[in-house]
């Protein structure tokens, strides 16, 4: 897979993501249909939003269900060098608030350009929404980017009629119950991060993890630091069984940036299980 340069594709970025939430200018889809709006295309792929009708204290579970172009990607909450992250903004005074959005296990995508954290398959973001009383529709504006040979910043206004409430929705339902399934799980006692600790340069972060089985593979780590820093090199590493200890090297840090009081996540993926741990640092 052939990427565009980091300049050219750091060049789109900054050119169309500052007007995201500054207003709804683009032209309106068609109408939603069901409980899904119109797919929106471009050149890499296509989007639409999956919503069910809120419930009796009025949360929504929705999604933004991307399908990347064969050889295309699409970018995880931190995306790496010069991805972008997915944005979504609902239309203000419409009585709907974006409480959360989730993210799928993603990939560790390297070649010899580019280090970046993402999606090369059909992915469904689920979202979690809240709605005043009598709400009928979700309005959002949704901003990603697409890239294989050149990286193709994405947006599009979304628009979903919401069924009525006790309404039977399994298709949407199915869409949703198969993204969550692909959430990193919860830590648990077989699925841990045991122990961090970060040199004193703050150049190394020293991870000891347990992993749910014994295998002879180094699972992948991509630490998110501050918002948008991920560091995904490991420099060491050593699998003893269920015991994995590893270093991830800890690239540029935003300039007096103070550690103390802060909190990163490491994602340790381990074949088709993953896990999000928090790291605090005190």
């Amino acid at each position: 897979m052939t990427f565009a340069s980091h300049t050219q594709r750091l060049a789109l970025t900054l050119a169309v993501a500052m007007p995201l939430g500054l207003g709804f200018s683009l032209p309106a889809l068609s109408p939603a249909q069901a409980a899904t709006s119109a797919w929106a295309e471009n050149a890499g792929g296509r989007m639409r939003l999956v919503a069910l009708s809120p419930d009796d204290n009025g949360k929504i579970r929705a999604g933004l269900q991307i399908e990347p172009n064969a050889g295309w990607i699409t970018y995880w909450r931190e995306p790496g060098n010069t991805g972008i992250p997915p944005q979504i903004v609902i239309a203000p005074g419409t009585g709907v608030t974006l409480d959360k959005i989730s993210y799928p296990i993603p990939k560790h995508i390297k070649s010899d350009e580019i280090d970046d954290v993402g999606y090369d398959a059909p992915v469904t973001l689920p979202l979690t929404l809240s709605a005043k009383s009598g709400v009928t529709e979700i309005k959002a504006q949704a901003f990603i980017g697409i890239c294989k040979d050149i990286c193709v910043p994405f947006q599009a206004d979304l628009t979903v009629a919401l069924p009525a409430a006790g309404q039977s929705q399994p298709q949407e339902e199915a869409i949703l119950d198969a993204a969550e399934a692909r959430l990193p799980e919860a830590s648990s006692s077989e699925f841990k991060v045991t122990e961090h600790t970060l040199s004193p340069d703050r150049t190394e972060l020293k991870l000891d993890i347990t992993l749910p089985d014994i295998g002879d593979t180094t699972p992948d780590v991509i630490v998110a630091g501050p918002s948008g820093y991920v560091f995904t090199k490991q420099l060491m590493s050593k699998r003893d069984g269920t015991a994995l200890t590893t270093t991830v090297a800890i690239g540029k840090l935003p300039r007096n940036y103070d550690i103390s009081g802060k909190s990163w996540s490491a994602l340790v993926i381990d074949g088709a299980r993953a896990i999000e741990s928090p790291l605090a640092f005190d």
